[in-house]
């Protein structure tokens, strides 16, 4: 698959990516607590944990499926 996010699409994805880490190893470590209906900190911390490594990947790469299907691409060489 060819690159397809670039510029400020790349940054947002690392910037976002980073601190949706950081969250998600602060719910793990217990530094914050919370509930949201079924959805406890553990939970809801491995969801913030594969979105963010998601989106640090797919930076990190400049590849994403989801634009590749869509027909985006914000890459410029």
């Amino acid at each position: 698959m060819e690159k397809n996010v670039g510029g400020t699409d790349r940054i947002a994805r690392l910037v976002v990516g980073v601190v949706l880490l950081a969250l998600a190893l602060a719910g793990f470590a217990e530094l914050f607590t919370y509930e949201l209906g079924p959805i406890t900190t553990m939970i809801g911390s491995a969801i913030l944990a594969v979105l963010g490594l998601i989106l640090v990947v797919t930076g990190a790469l400049q590849q994403c499926v989801i634009n590749d299907l869509l027909g985006i691409d914000t890459y410029r060489p």
